[in-house]
């Protein structure tokens, strides 16, 4: 039976995209395979105001999943990825692999290193090269640091026997900015849960003569415009009571801006920022909204590299509207008043519009809901995700635990 790895510079259990995804690929792999390493960095040593948090909290994973958390100390980005780098190696060096995945640089350069090399797929979600930069505006400034992540990006890419990435837009940009084989790639897009994520009860449709309330969950990067959707909530009161929940992982240096934008627009009473819940929670959160707002912006994070938003996923499988960016990341998902509702990138007006479109069309509403159910059900699901995976492994000669 062959040994697989799965290795992440990302905190696992956390209320993040990344860890549910993560979550997903490892269960897809060890029920395939048997049995899976996953390797990340431990939450409580990341992150030790919140170890309590998510530190002491149980884990349960499926069988087969075997988890190890290594350190990732240090006062700065760099010096946690030296620091999880390290203690990788170490790691690595009492251990063999047939197979290891893996979604960065910041885990991968180790794994050139590896002698005999095992068959390698590079799982790519993100580049720092295009999106560090959002995080910590000075790094743009530093030719020499952009230059050597992009060195240790195309060499990883090189070395990958396969490239797994969300999105034909991904796909797309490493072929024509990157010299990517495209044989080397396989489009997996994210998928939902959907028995988590299922509709709310028909009883529990808000009232359309209440308080309209929208909800954006997800980081509060720079990239996905929850600004815009303070200042869509601000217009939107100036016709009737609208409020707007913000749930997300988020750093003070990202919540105040926000804070301090809905101050200044007169509506800090109507915008909660709250802390990132985990999915069952979430689902509720979705329930208890009018629509899920998606306003990711115009900039190469997007539109270059791409994404797939598990936001608009999640939305639509739970059976609420979805009001995203007309972004061709997001069109790959569905179709504009058949899924969801699109506006364009960075327009303030056509979300607020689409909300009252919304209001005033309950009929609208709930073909969109229906529609999306359906197109997730359909397209969406991590079980389809994780088959296209281990078909992947497959190509690399990995056999099925039932045929070892």
């Amino acid at each position: 039976m062959p040994r697989l790895a799965y290795i992440s510079f990302d905190t696992v259990p956390a209320p993040k995209g990344a860890a549910i995804h993560i979550a997903a690929f490892t269960r897809a792999l060890a029920s395939a395979y048997g049995s899976v390493d996953l390797v990340t960095v431990g939450y409580a040593l990341a992150c030790p105001e919140h170890s309590m948090h998510f530190g002491g909290q149980a884990k349960a994973y499926p069988t087969g999943v075997f988890h190890t958390e290594l350190p990732a100390l240090g006062v700065s980005l760099i010096d946690r990825v030296l620091c999880f780098r390290g203690c990788l190696e170490q790691w690595l060096s009492s251990r063999r692999f047939d197979l290891i995945q893996f979604r960065s640089i910041f885990e991968g350069v180790p794994l050139l290193r590896l002698r005999p090399r095992p068959r390698l797929i590079f799982e790519v979600n993100g580049l720092p090269s295009i999106e560090l930069k959002h995080r910590y505006p000075r790094v743009a400034d530093d030719r020499e640091l952009m230059r050597k992540l992009t060195a240790q990006e195309q060499s990883c890419l090189e070395a990958a026997d396969r490239i797994v990435t969300p999105s034909a837009v991904t796909e797309r940009y490493l072929i024509a900015s990157r010299g990517v084989d495209p044989a080397k790639i396989r489009v997996i897009p994210n998928g939902v849960d959907t028995d988590l994520f299922h509709p709310r009860d028909q009883g529990a449709t808000p009232d359309q003569e209440a308080e309209i309330s929208l909800l954006y969950f997800g980081t509060l990067a720079q990239w996905q415009g929850v600004d815009l959707a303070v200042r869509a909530v601000a217009q939107i009161c100036a016709q009737t009571p609208a409020r707007l929940t913000i749930l997300g992982a988020s750093s003070s240096r990202q919540r105040e801006p926000i804070a301090a934008l809905a101050a200044k627009l007169g509506i800090a009473d109507r915008v909660e920022i709250a802390a990132a819940v985990g999915q069952p929670e979430l689902v509720e959160a979705i329930h208890r909204s009018f629509a899920v707002l998606a306003p990711l912006a115009l900039n190469d994070r997007n539109i270059q590299q791409g994404c797939c938003p598990l936001k608009v996923l999640e939305g639509m499988a739970a059976g609420i509207p979805v009001i995203a960016s007309d972004l061709p990341v997001v069109r790959e998902l569905g179709e504009h008043g058949r899924h969801f509702l699109l506006v364009k990138p960075g327009s303030v007006d056509q979300i607020a519009q689409a909300v009252l479109q919304l209001r005033a069309e309950p009929e609208l509403g709930r073909r969109l809901s229906a529609g999306a159910r359906e197109r997730i059900v359909s397209h969406y699901t991590w079980d389809r995700s994780g088959e296209a995976l281990v078909a992947v492994c497959a190509e690399l000669g990995m056999s099925l635990a039932s045929s070892a």
